[in-house]
């Protein structure tokens, strides 16, 4: 895969461990750090790079913030036959996910359907690796998470909502699971980071500035202003939707409802999450991966050419094959904080350029 002079190439399993070191350095569990940097490492490799290394400077200042807490251990309860929570005790959203993983599908498979409620949780990342290895395993997911507030309701005149995205998975005979991950806003925050960063400017209809009035600058919306939510009134359904379901349900708090005032460096949002799994082996779904690829065929037939997931399965496949493509100054960089020694006082790293 052709890449410039300025980039380097990695395989994800070097930049998986590079990761690791990162997090073990600036004071996160060894299980913690595993989790978090194949996390990050899988999105910089399937070409979402809002989701990828891009945020590692908001999970260190985070870490040294004191807002999250590293070390965290997830306690899983067994509520009921179709029901498993989980208090992530102000620890991150993916090691909770993990430790009650294997009851969440035991589950599913014995009642055919579950729940998993996850509160007291960080998500800072994307939303489909919590889906997509459930249809890998023949299941069908759905996850919803909520985040801080900065996104309008519709009529509205202040941020209320996350960016509250929703993700399903499904899984098909003949091709790789079908499966989407997107924000009910306007656009993903990470984005307009990313825009403003590249000095781009943004579709109109994505945001509002301080005073509530529409802007396409993206640095506008991150300062003091707001993202609005897609389509109209339906995506701040969606979006309401979401606050309820990841943060009502689970027992965890709204996107408007924590405070990290005192926390200066905190980038995380405290809030919840929820996955659904249904195994459709149960009655009249038995072939349900089957009639998935049976859809497929008919969308393509009506002329939708690309999938949900396709983009990122294909940018799988080339860096698997030639390896991930990273600004060899922003390696230097990673490469320079996983051999920085963690001191306990907080101290905001430099965001990657």
């Amino acid at each position: 895969m052709p890449h410039s002079a300025g980039t380097s190439l990695v395989s994800c399993a070097e930049l998986q461990a590079l990761l690791t070191q990162i997090f073990l350095r600036h004071g996160t569990s060894a299980e913690v750090a595993a989790v978090l940097a194949a996390n990050c490492a899988s999105a910089q490799r399937d070409g979402a790079e809002s989701h990828g290394i891009f945020r590692i400077p908001g999970y260190l200042s985070t870490l040294a913030s004191g807002w999250v807490n590293g070390q965290a251990v997830p306690q899983v309860q067994d509520v009921a036959p179709g029901y498993v929570a989980v208090d992530a005790c102000n620890g991150f959203a993916q090691p909770a996910l993990q430790a009650a993983r294997g009851l969440l599908i035991d589950k599913a498979r014995r009642n055919g359907i579950a729940l998993l409620a996850i509160r007291n949780s960080h998500h800072f990342a994307a939303l489909w690796p919590d889906v997509e290895p459930f249809a890998r395993e023949g299941l069908v997911a759905l996850a919803f998470v909520n985040s801080m507030a900065c996104v309008v309701p519709t009529g509205g005149h202040k941020a209320l909502f996350g960016t509250n995205p929703i993700a399903f998975a499904a899984p098909r005979t003949g091709g790789d699971p079908l499966v989407f991950d997107l924000a009910t806003s306007a656009i993903a925050h990470g984005d307009v980071q990313i825009a403003a960063r590249a000095g781009h400017t943004l579709p109109e209809g994505y945001g509002v500035d301080c005073h509530g009035q529409p802007t396409c600058d993206p640095a506008a919306i991150l300062d003091g202003g707001a993202l609005l939510p897609f389509g109209g009134y339906k995506g701040s359904a969606l979006s309401m939707m979401v606050e309820l379901l990841a943060a009502a349900l689970t027992g965890g708090n709204f996107s408007f409802d924590f405070d990290w005032s005192q926390h200066p460096g905190a980038k995380t949002p405290r809030t919840g999450e929820l996955l659904i799994v249904i195994d459709p082996g149960k009655g009249a779904g038995h072939n349900f991966a089957q009639r998935t690829e049976t859809l497929v065929q008919q969308m393509r037939a009506a002329g939708q050419a690309r999938q949900p997931g396709d983009r990122r399965y294909q940018q799988r496949a080339e860096s698997e094959r030639h390896g991930i493509a990273i600004d060899s100054e922003e390696l230097a960089r990673l490469r320079g904080l996983a051999a920085a020694p963690w001191f306990s006082e907080p101290a905001v790293p430099r965001p990657l350029a």
